[in-house]
């Protein structure tokens, strides 16, 4: 049997189509596989999509090269301003002869895994998981607010009052806000959600409480789960591909809406320049402004 190809990500079409029977290992794609975790296969190539932060791209690159044969090839690529012109400079610190193709405003880099990569280990340890002293919790890079914490989250904490029933906290990140919530003792349940497999993982670590469940998973699919819950909690991603997308927000507040019964509660922080209002009225009968400061907003609704 064919050895598959490791598809990290969604290259433009126009580029690169995914390769026929590749199998993805991107974070960011439910029911892919994970690539921190032993592979059930071997792989006789990579497409990668490289992600635009450093110590995220640098891991990824060099957790592919690790699960090639030698001379095993790797095409790694990314937008010029997302890191494109960084990916051949980290290859070529691996050991790896380089040939990079700028293409489409894309920087396109070709190689294959050298007899005995170099630098690979001290890559994964910098971009892999590990515990935050001074946030207190478990993160990795790549992860949303990875080594701060966001204000608009920080402005959501200070406005939120003690909680009751079943609840979600959508785009849970590191579980910072479900922690928060589960200190009232009147939540009987929280369910933690994120598109991204890393958060998760990071937030079963971080949120040790047994009425807390993970899930990994796109809330934009309609075909999800009802509307039965007492609360949710959100501070809802604007950005997908490093580009601002407001449609995510208006995605999230009617996940949010769809997941709460009548008389439910949401409690939401955005950026003040983002337009949630509309989104807002039309899902929620009740919509009030509750806070706002350091450049962001929370909004109270109820359905």
């Amino acid at each position: 049997m064919t050895e598959p190809v490791l598809l990290y990500g969604r290259p433009p079409p126009a580029l690169f189509p995914d390769p026929e029977g590749a199998v993805q290992a991107s974070p960011m794609e439910p029911g892919g596989i994970d690539l921190a975790e032993p592979p059930a296969c071997m792989f006789a190539s990579a497409l990668i999509l490289a992600p635009p932060g450093r110590l995220e791209r640098d891991w990824v690159l060099a957790r592919a090269l690790q699960l090639l044969p030698p001379g095993g090839k790797l095409l790694a690529l990314a937008p010029n301003d997302r890191g494109g012109p960084r990916i051949a400079p980290t290859l070529r610190s691996f050991g790896c002869a380089v040939t990079d193709d700028p293409r489409r405003r894309h920087r396109i880099c070709s190689t294959v895994r050298p007899l005995r990569p170099t630098g690979l280990d001290e890559a994964l340890e910098a971009g892999g998981a590990r515990f935050d002293q001074q946030l207190r919790l478990w993160t990795q890079p790549g992860v949303f607010s990875w080594d701060r914490l966001d204000p608009g989250t920080a402005l959501l904490l200070e406005s939120i009052p003690p909680l009751a029933g079943r609840g979600a906290d959508l785009g849970c990140g590191l579980g910072i806000l479900a922690l928060h919530v589960l200190k009232a003792p009147g939540v009987e349940s929280i369910e933690l959600w994120d598109i991204d497999r890393r958060a998760v993982q990071c937030a079963r670590r971080n949120v040790a409480d047994p009425r807390a469940s993970f899930h990994h998973g796109d809330l934009r699919r309609p075909d999800g789960p009802g509307g039965d819950l007492d609360f949710v909690v959100m501070n809802p991603a604007f950005h997908e591909g490093g580009r601002e997308d407001r449609a995510l927000g208006a995605a999230f507040i009617a996940a949010a809406a769809r997941r709460l019964r009548r008389g439910g509660v949401c409690w939401l922080t955005a950026n003040r320049h983002l337009p949630y209002e509309a989104p807002l009225a039309l899902a929620f009968s009740e919509v009030q402004l509750r806070a706002e400061g350091a450049g962001f907003k929370v909004y109270e609704a109820v359905k």
